[in-house]
């Protein structure tokens, strides 16, 4: 056997184009590229969804129903037919051996050519899930091997990539059959898998009990069984896995780490904490900070106090508080003459803050400034202007923030608000805005833990895990279209009481695809018939910052009675005598926007209610959300629910949130593992010879050849 290359030539080698791949010419090198494999790394990388164990051929007497299953047998008869119920056309083979027959069916056939491959008397291999329906047996769509002539052992012997053993059944993309990617997959992972080369320490992989990537690679792709050994198809060859979900989550683990103690040793802004606005601010409140509120921020402070960046995440769920937390934060920036950035995804997210920090700041005599993309060229040199020259304290925006011509004095904060919307490299961009200025993170959205140790490695956490007294959970119901009528009663009942409602809409203007319902057209339509007498207003995202000031000033002074909103009302908005929020299309709002517009209630000592209104035309996930949303308001029970419910990208919101985009790891599944290699990667990172030690160099690049522009860890090598 060839000596094993070094991690750089195992690198070259990888990155072999399938192009020179004995059997793949121009259509199947096409084929394979649309699903995306264009090196052997991308094969070796692309493992099996799950496995068919082919090692024993059973008698059709001895099949289990539920499992997938191998078994010869002789056609008895042939034919097209309807199913008894549906009336639907498909057609039916009867297969014997003398044990047993089983009925095969094709709901999707070409009848000339099934009459003629399926003939009285053929013989043939079949491989397939075994259903039961009642006394009969059945197996849908089966792959099929004919005899003709050969015996079976013949027919094996010519084929042992498709008997005798446990077989992986790949994801494939059109124009790519089973049989043809097993071929191709085989052939490569015999010869590339063993160049394959992770340099991973191999203490740690001792440790904790991994197998090395070749041997993990080859496991994966092809498991050797005992003939009677136990096999679990779904979940494969479990150690070889772990081995390669613990190679993904180690590299980057270890580049959150170095991260980490980079910013710890970087020098930044040593803040003095003297109280000039902050006191002011707390006298004004009309509420005292709750005790996880001052505990974070005396965690925020001892941060803004030390001489190196704070890098900080505070979570907490809807309604606890964070954002007077981080304005208390900005308050001690600006004290020590600094600027404040906070940026938010959505202008209308900006525009909130944006409508809430400016009033208090303009009671300090402290000047805030609102930077989003709707504002004309000429006003957007007007702030750029007062953000150069040190004349605005506080600059609320979008991205718009962290683009070029957008120079700080002196930046001394960045806040980021809704964190899973921006990743690493955009917090990497606003450190660049100042020199060194400390960084808060926050969440409004609960981040399930897998999620936040992957997005958010670098950062020290801190919770407010407790609400304002006097609230009481907020009572949800799921409404079906036939109860609206009940559901407006009950809001004019809550308003003649001296309450006041939310009502939620998808849409600002009906359009002629959609089927939403439009808060435009609602707003005039309740007015009109529903709310006869009482005061309804409108507020969405269209309308001028000064206009939706205008609203939720008139909401909060009690001068309307039922808010018609499209989601502009999602986070920041706090009205106490608010106690119904009514949300229309629950089923198309994500869970973490439902419990957020649900938070949006509850905010003061009197009962509130959520009404989830749901169409017709449900769908289950749909369904599942409004199910999670009934049964609790725990805010990281719904978070892991909608992990679960959407995967992590969606949950995300958006591909560039800095999720890293795993090959093998799954993040609801393999936390466990994450957190393995989480404990490795930080110990190895806090090694003083990590840096420079010969015996790490491998260790290193494979962390810069993986991560590096990702999380600009450019400085090791």
């Amino acid at each position: 056997m060839p000596p094993k290359p070094n991690y750089a030539r195992s690198r070259e080698l990888l990155a072999t184009s399938l192009a020179g791949i004995k059997g793949v010419g121009p259509k199947l090198e096409k084929n394979l590229a649309k699903a995306g494999l264009a090196t052997v790394e991308d094969v070796l990388y692309t493992l099996p969804l799950r496995y068919e164990d082919r090692r024993q051929i059973r008698r059709i007497s001895q099949l289990r129903d539920g499992h997938r299953e191998v078994f010869v047998g002789e056609v008895l008869a042939a034919g097209e037919t309807t199913t008894p119920r549906a009336r639907k056309r498909l057609f039916e083979v009867i297969v014997g051996d003398g044990t047993g027959q089983v009925s095969l069916k094709w709901f999707r056939y070409h009848k000339a050519w099934l009459s003629k491959r399926f003939a009285v008397g053929t013989r043939a291999v079949f491989t397939g899930e075994v259903k039961r329906f009642g006394a009969a047996r059945e197996v849908h769509h089966p792959d099929v091997e004919l005899l003709g002539s050969r015996s079976l052992e013949e027919v094996m012997a010519a084929d042992p990539l498709s008997f005798g053993r446990v077989l992986p059944v790949y994801p494939l993309t059109e124009g790519l059959s089973q049989k043809v990617a097993r071929k191709i997959f085989k052939q490569v992972v015999d010869a590339y898998a063993p160049l394959a080369v992770s340099p991973v320490p191999p203490e740690i992989l001792k440790k904790n009990n991994l197998l090395p990537l070749d041997t993990a690679l080859r496991e994966c792709h092809w498991p050797e069984v005992g003939e009677d050994e136990p096999f679990d198809e779904e979940r494969g060859p479990q150690q070889a896995r772990s081995s390669l979900v613990f190679d993904e989550f180690f590299f980057l683990e270890l580049g959150l780490a170095l991260k980490r103690r980079g910013i710890i040793l970087e020098r930044g802004m040593a803040f003095e904490v003297n109280h000039v606005y902050t006191k002011p601010l707390a006298a004004m409140l009309p509420f005292r900070l709750t005790e996880a509120q001052r505990r974070v921020l005396g965690e925020i402070k001892h941060d803004m106090m030390a001489i190196h960046p704070m890098h900080r995440l505070v979570q907490g769920d809807v309604g606890c508080g964070k954002t007077i937390v981080a304005l208390m934060a900005a308050l001690v920036a600006i004290e020590n003459d600094t600027q404040v950035a906070l940026i938010a995804p959505t202008e209308i997210l900006a525009e909130q803050h944006y409508i809430q920090f400016h009033q208090w700041l303009d009671k300090l005599g402290l000047k805030a400034v609102l930077l989003s993309g709707s504002l004309s060229a000429k006003e957007k040199q007007a702030v750029y202007e007062e953000i150069r020259e040190g004349r605005a304290h506080l600059v609320v925006g979008t991205h718009a923030v962290l683009q070029e011509g957008v120079d700080f004095k002196r930046l001394g904060l960045g806040i980021i608000d809704e964190q899973h919307r921006f990743g690493v490299v955009q917090r990497g961009v606003l450190r660049h805005k100042g020199d060194n200025p400390d960084i808060l993170v926050m969440t409004a959205t609960p981040i399930p833990r897998t999620l936040s140790l992957t997005l958010y490695g670098d950062l020290s956490v801190s919770v407010i895990d407790q609400m304002p007294p006097g609230r009481s959970p907020v009572k949800t119901r799921v409404v079906s279209e036939s109860q609206r009528k009940d559901a407006y009663i009950f809001i004019r009942k809550q308003i003649e009481e001296g309450r006041q409602a939310y009502i939620v809409f998808p849409l600002v203007e009906e359009s002629e695809k959609s089927d939403l319902l439009a808060a435009t057209q609602a707003a005039e339509q309740l007015a009109e018939e529903v709310f006869h007498g009482l005061r309804v207003g409108l507020l969405h995202g269209r309308m001028k910052p000064a206009e939706k000031e205008g609203v939720m000033t008139a909401f909060k002074a009690g001068e309307i009675h039922a808010l018609v909103s499209t989601t502009v009302i999602e986070v920041g908005v706090d009205v106490s005598n608010a106690t119904v929020m009514m949300v229309e299309h629950a089923e198309r709002f994500g869970l973490a926007q439902l419990h957020q517009l649900r938070g949006r209630v509850g905010r003061g000592s009197a009962q509130s209610y959520c009404l989830l209104v749901r169409s017709k035309n449900c769908s289950e996930d749909g369904a599942r959300r409004l199910k999670v949303m009934s049964e609790t308001t725990d805010g990281f029970r719904i978070a892991e629910a909608d992990l679960e419910i959407r995967g992590p990208g969606e949950f995300l919101g958006t591909r560039q949130a800095g999720l890293p985009d795993f090959r093998v790891a799954n993040l609801l599944r393999d936390g466990r593992i994450l957190e393995q290699a989480r404990q490795e990667a930080f110990a190895l990172a806090a090694d003083p010879d990590f840096d420079s030690h010969p015996k790490y160099a491998d260790t290193r690049q494979a962390l810069l050849d993986r991560w590096g522009s990702r999380l600009e860890l450019a400085s090791i090598g």
